[in-house]
């Protein structure tokens, strides 16, 4: 009787050792947003968009939450997007490009790039379990900000247009 109490005792100590080490070490990988909010200069001019199509589904495993957006060609994006909960609650995921990729219902035009943000999954259950399932079907709480890119900025300034002629 003796022994199985002995081995109880040492399961349950490692058993408690493993959890607090978990709880303790805080080693996630999920990145916070401050290390992006100023990855970009605020100092040029930035539109938002909204997901054309959410999928928020964590219980099928990895990647099952996630919102697809659409933007012009020649513009860059912030590299990440933010999901914005009521009462200030800002969330980020990361951005993955699958404009070579065939999407089912989805058709968008050549001159548009298609982007798929992923929102991490343990962040997902920790929302829905809070009761904000319907807040992340929302589209307008997804948000993805891009910018023009230099480039296309130097090409469209030198395009010809009437108005930048001078008459003689």
């Amino acid at each position: 009787m003796r022994r199985y109490q002995f081995f109880y005792l040492i399961f349950f100590l490692t058993l408690a050792a493993i959890v607090s080490f978990c709880l303790f070490t805080d080693v996630s990988p999920l990145v916070s947003c401050d290390k992006w909010k100023s990855s970009h200069s605020s100092s040029q001019e930035k539109s938002y968009a909204h997901p054309v199509d959410l999928v928020v589904m964590p219980w099928r495993g990895q990647h099952n939450v996630y919102g697809t957006f659409i933007i012009p060609n020649g513009y860059k994006n912030d590299g990440f997007f933010t999901l914005t909960l009521p009462g200030d609650k800002t969330y980020c995921g990361q951005l993955l490009n699958v404009s070579g990729f065939v999407i089912p219902g989805l058709s968008p035009k050549p001159t548009n790039r298609v982007l798929r943000g992923y929102l991490n999954t343990r962040i997902a259950f920790w929302l829905i379990l809070q009761g904000h399932m319907n807040d992340l079907k929302q589209p307008n709480n997804w948000k993805l900000g891009y910018f023009e890119s230099r480039k296309v900025k130097k090409k469209r300034d030198n395009v010809y247009h009437p108005s930048n002629t001078k008459s003689i």
